[in-house]
This record gives C-alpha cells, sequence and structure tokens, in this order.
C-alpha cells in the first residue's frame, strides 16, 4: 500500500455518548450559609455530588472559607442567594470566589438567585448606587460569570463587567396560573402600581386575561432633609456679568399623589398581582383591601423573590390575599410555618439547566424563548 493511500485512511469515529455531552467531571458545585437546600437540589438534578466547603464564623464575626476539595482547573459554581442577612451573604460570596480565585480554578461562575441590593440600583439624594459598587467587588474577587435570575432592573446587568444570564420564572409563574388556579379564566391581572404595568400586561397578553392597575399607590416618599440642596440661591446686589432670570431659578412642582383607585374591572373576579419581590407586605395589603372593596372574589399574588421581612407573614395571614406564591430562589420555610397562605415552586431545575448549558458552552437561547424585556 502506498503512502498517500496509507494516509488516506481514516479511524472510525467514536459514538459519542451522553455522558460526554454532558461530563460533569470538572464541576464543582459549593454553597455558602444562604440556601444549602438549594444547592443540594441544583446538584441532585446535574446527578453530582456538592463540593466540600465549610463556611463558618469566628467569634469576632469574620468570615473563614474552607474548601477541602481541589478546585485547580475546574469549573466552580458557587450558590449563594441573598436574604435577609444580605452583608454576610455577600462577604461569603467574595470569599469563597477568591478563594477558589488563589486556588487555580479554570472559571468561577457565581449563582446568585436574588441578588442583594437590586432595589439600590439608581441615585438617590446623596447616597449611591450601591448595586454598582457590589458589582465592581464580585468582578474584583474573582467571578467570571453571573447566573440571576429577575433581576429588580435589567439594567443592572450593564454594571457588571462579566456576563450576566438573567433567567425568568414567569414560565413557572404561568404554569401555576394555569394549574393550580380554579378557574383562571375568570381572573384579571393586576399591577399594584404603575411601575409593574408593563409585567402585567406581559402576564395578562400571554393568558389572554384582562388588566387592571391601581393608580396611586401607598409608597413612602424620601424624607424631606432641610439640606443644602433645598437652600434657594443666593441673591446679591452687585453687578454681574451674566444675564439672570427676572423671577430667579423656578421651583419644582409638588408632586400630589392621587387616591387609590383601579383602573378596570375586578367585580366578581379572581384578582392576580404580580410582581418580582415581595418583601415589606404593607403595599400589597392596601391593594388587596381596595381590591376586595371593590368586588373580587380571591386575591392571589405571585412573585419571584419572598423575602418577607419582618412581620409579613403575620400581616398576610391577616389580610384578605388568598394565596401568596412565590419561588424558592430565597428560603422562607420558617415563614410557611407562620402562615399557611404562603406556597413555593421550586426553581433548581432552571438552575441546573443554566449551568449544564455554560458548562457545556450549549446556546442559553433555549431559556429565553418567548421572552420579552417586561417579563
Amino acid at each position: 500500500m502506498s503512502k498517500r493511500r496509507l494516509g488516506s485512511v481514516r479511524p472510525p469515529k467514536r459514538c459519542r455518548s451522553d455522558m460526554d455531552n454532558t461530563s460533569t467531571s470538572d464541576i464543582v458545585i459549593i454553597n455558602g450559609n444562604s440556601h444549602p437546600d438549594l444547592a443540594n437540589m441544583v446538584a441532585e438534578r446535574m446527578g453530582i455530588k456538592n463540593g466540600g466547603c465549610s463556611v463558618f464564623h469566628k467569634s469576632n464575626r469574620e468570615t473563614i472559607v474552607e474548601i477541602s476539595d481541589s478546585v485547580r482547573g475546574k469549573d466552580i459554581y458557587i450558590i449563594q442567594t441573598g436574604t435577609k442577612d444580605a452583608n454576610n451573604n455577600i462577604m461569603e460570596l467574595l470569599i469563597m470566589a477568591y478563594a477558589c480565585k488563589t486556588s487555580s480554578a479554570r472559571s468561577i461562575v457565581g449563582v446568585i438567585p436574588y441578588l442583594p441590593y437590586s432595589k439600590q440600583c439608581k441615585m438617590r439624594k446623596r447616597g449611591c448606587i450601591v448595586s454598582k459598587l457590589l458589582a465592581k467587588m464580585m468582578c474584583t474577587s474573582g467571578l467570571t460569570h453571573i447566573i440571576t435570575m429577575d433581576l429588580h432592573q435589567k439594567e443592572i446587568q450593564g454594571f457588571f463587567d462579566i456576563p450576566v444570564d438573567n433567567l425568568r420564572a414567569s414560565p413557572f409563574l404561568l404554569q401555576y396560573i394555569q394549574e393550580s388556579i380554579p378557574d383562571y379564566r375568570n381572573s384579571v391581572i393586576v399591577a399594584r402600581n404603575p411601575g409593574v404595568a408593563k409585567k402585567a400586561n406581559s402576564y395578562a397578553e400571554r393568558l389572554r386575561l384582562g388588566l387592571a392597575v391601581i393608580h396611586g399607590e401607598q409608597k413612602e416618599t424620601d424624607a424631606d432633609e432641610v439640606d443644602g440642596r433645598y437652600s434657594p440661591p443666593p441673591t446679591s446686589s452687585t453687578r454681574q456679568r451674566t444675564t439672570s432670570v427676572s423671577v430667579g431659578v423656578p421651583e419644582h412642582i409638588v408632586k400630589v399623589k392621587p387616591p387609590l383607585t383601579i383602573v378596570g374591572d375586578v367585580s366578581g373576579r379572581i384578582a392576580i398581582m404580580v410582581d418580582d419581590l415581595i418583601d415589606d407586605v404593607q403595599a400589597f395589603v392596601a391593594a388587596a383591601e381596595m381590591l376586595k372593596e371593590h368586588g373580587a372574589c380571591k386575591i392571589y399574588v405571585l412573585a419571584t423573590h419572598g423575602l418577607l421581612s419582618s412581620d409579613a407573614p403575620r400581616q398576610l395571614d391577616e389580610s384578605p390575599i388568598d394565596e401568596i406564591v412565590v419561588t424558592n430562589t430565597i428560603p422562607h420555610e420558617i415563614q410557611k410555618l407562620q402562615c399557611h397562605k404562603i406556597k413555593t415552586i421550586d426553581i433548581s431545575i432552571l438552575i441546573a439547566e443554566a449551568i449544564r448549558r455554560i458548562h457545556n458552552k450549549e446556546s442559553m437561547s433555549y431559556l429565553f424563548r418567548n421572552v420579552t424585556l417586561e417579563d
């Protein structure tokens, strides 16, 4: 056989098994103390063992991280969500990420179902944009990718210098409405304030239901403090080179909120309020009382993140709300014991699929099918 002919012989192609497509030998999942149950559920769905990582606090409240398994050259996925103990959650995440970075991990992906400080994404008075500061800290710690869910504002992704995948929980909530709310065709999607109207309209269009908006939300405004910004400009009798307006600098007209009203018909129908976060429930309770006064027969509240701070379970239990449905991005088992109306939807399968696709360098487009900016 000639050399040319011998060189043309190709070895048979090896059949790729399912294990080749979803190789998990170099995946390591670790977690802090914020939500170990969710981390175990994700690891179980992926068929891998949760990595050995101990996170504890010394007597002086310093955070200590000990990683028992080797992470050299591996893809690390740190599952750490935000809870009511947000500051400790953040420090645990940063220290775990930096520990993996200094241990020569190939990539470090932060899986943060609920991003803390996401509501502080706008400049207010003499404060700062805390979510941007947090993004800078995460990038500096060594994180190379972020997986999160339903950011309070989509523009927060621009604060990061690394890729951010903002997953959506709306398919799970829509499925719950269709399968678990009896006679949901007689429902109306309610936005508890005009700021949630776009999200509520997206749900209404998908379910082909009506829409109602509560106008004049009961929200505490920023306290009117007497500081330098409210002092009038100085008046001077000396001659100036610049031309001034005779009436001086015009004042802003005081914003007066209208009385709480409902735009839309909810009489005799099931009212479903949708939002991204339930924390302080006073606004939800006030909206539910108004819906009840206007004839709503049942009231549901659906949200992605159930932080439920302070005495939220007691307020919800005493309110006219019939059911509160949230996902398990934040642990709330104690709150469920205090209020039987709270129901939980498991989203661990979505996080596990996102991790699998990122690890196998597959497209994430499948997880964002039919997703709009309003979701």
